[in-house]
């Protein structure tokens, strides 16, 4: 079944290539643009919630466990430099089309779920910087309606306007966090905040150490994910398999050491107890240690962290449907590329569109960032073994080679992460599986589409 998917994808000549337009900074931009943003600008009072002033190790914890899949996608990205990322390793590895378009439709979901939700986010922090937050919650739908649609005209323009659109927000998200390490680091300086309480633990009587780091683990690994959507982006990449390796290790080094000083920075100045308060725990630090600091200046700077996010998992999750149409996984009408511009454009509006229908509601779904990582750790789970069980195709090209003990490490701590036992809210499980339900019957779909095609029943 995987040499049929290779012929069809080897046969859709006719529509024209991608762009290869991303050298190693851009794709390093690209990294830790997506990596950082919403998640640590929103969790890291949550993870206090979970395990008092060690807030720095949860996050440490998530880092490491990125790492270890991390070095499975290196492998299987240099090995097959191509669009369609995990659903692709996995078709490879297992060739069952049902499990290829199931982990594709995951990885569409998270992406279009988180990039709908970063939508929202940055309408509510729109609203209330302007002023006019009390309007209602329609207000905050329309904006983020209008913002998403903004989003999908950048991503037609071009992955070269969208990457330079990326340059911009990641600095200007990069220089958030970079405000808050120099606060906190200042005040540890001038004798300012309690140090002390980087190394004090409190989870309360119910949990040990252990369990409450796991918990807190299961939040923090939601602001590490990201990494992966850069494979989506093999063919725009300029000798993607030589580039890859240093520069996806080096995006998770840095925002790895720039989570943890955050992190430190963040409860040496604020208790656990006040930073876990409210939706914006960095702006309290920022209050806390200097005062006479504009607070609306890093409203904004958080509203930009946020539109990031949706640029950028929007970018993946149309690339990604890109892939599997022309793997014959979708249909091949959502593989079309324009003429002019060089860009999936049925891909891009199909999500968009997608990612409209989230914005009415997923404000009603407070675990959907909680779900987002249940999913892709679902996925992580899939792509460690991928890597082993594909050690034996052999290509003609070199490519990374990672170490094999990681990729088994790497399928069990996320599978592990995946259980019940490390205190998931049950809503998770069931808007998880509420969106696989959707992909079965999208499944079901996308075959009576393909044996209606006489082109792909000629190919099978």
């Amino acid at each position: 079944m995987a040499e049929k998917i290779e012929q069809g994808a080897g046969e859709a000549t006719a529509e024209p290539a991608l762009h290869r337009v991303m050298g190693p900074w851009l794709l390093l931009l690209f990294i830790v643009g997506d990596i950082l943003g919403t998640g640590i600008y929103a969790l890291t009072g949550e993870v206090a919630k979970q395990v008092g002033g060690i807030v720095w190790l949860p996050f440490l914890v998530a880092f490491v466990i990125a790492l270890l899949t991390a070095f499975s996608y290196l492998e299987l990205v240099t090995k097959y430099p191509r669009a369609a990322g995990a659903a692709l390793y996995a078709h490879k590895a297992f060739g069952v089309h049902f499990i290829t378009f199931i982990v594709a439709f995951a990885v569409m979901s998270s992406g279009i779920t988180s990039a709908a939700t970063a939508s929202r986010a940055f309408a509510a922090n729109l609203a209330t910087v302007a002023g006019f937050d009390q309007a209602g919650g329609l207000t905050v739908t329309l904006i983020g309606l209008g913002f998403m649609a903004l989003v999908a005209i950048v991503n037609f323009r071009g992955v070269a306007e969208s990457l330079k659109m990326n340059v911009v927000l990641t600095t200007v998200e990069l220089t958030g966090l970079l405000i808050i390490i120099t606060i906190g680091f200042w005040a540890i300086g001038t004798g300012q905040g309690d140090v002390s309480r980087v190394i004090t633990f409190d989870a309360g009587p119910e949990r040990g150490l252990f369990w409450s780091v796991i918990a807190a683990t299961t939040l923090a690994f939601f602001a590490m994910v990201g990494f992966e959507d850069s494979v989506n982006m093999a063919e725009e990449c300029k000798a993607p398999s030589r580039i890859f390796p240093k520069v996806l290790l080096s995006g998770l080094a840095i925002t790895g050491v720039i989570y943890v000083l955050v992190s430190i920075s963040a409860i040496t100045l604020v208790p656990a107890a006040e930073l876990g308060e409210g939706e914006t725990p960095l702006l309290n630090v920022v209050a806390a240690g200097a005062p006479g600091f504009p607070l609306w200046i890093f409203g904004i700077i958080t509203m930009f962290a946020v539109a990031n996010s949706a640029l950028i998992n929007m970018l993946m999750a149309s690339r990604l449907v890109y892939g599997m149409s022309r793997e014959q996984v979708l249909p091949p009408w959502l593989g079309r590329v324009h003429q002019e511009r060089r860009t999936p454009y049925v891909a891009i509006g199909f999500t968009t569109l997608l990612a409209f229908g989230l914005i009415a509601f997923v404000g009603a779904v407070p675990a959907l960032g909680g779900t987002t990582a249940l999913l892709l750790l679902c996925v992580f789970t899939v792509v460690n073994i991928a890597v082993l069980v594909l050690r034996r195709d052999k290509v003609e090209h070199d490519h990374f080679t990672t170490p094999t003990l990681l990729p088994i490490l790497g399928a069990l701590a996320c599978a592990f992460l995946v259980g019940p036992w490390t205190g998931r809210d049950s809503v998770q499980y069931l808007v998880a599986g509420i969106l696989l339900a959707i992909g079965v019957g999208l499944w079901g779909l996308t075959v009576m589409v393909n044996r209606s095609n006489p082109a792909v029943v000629d190919r099978k």
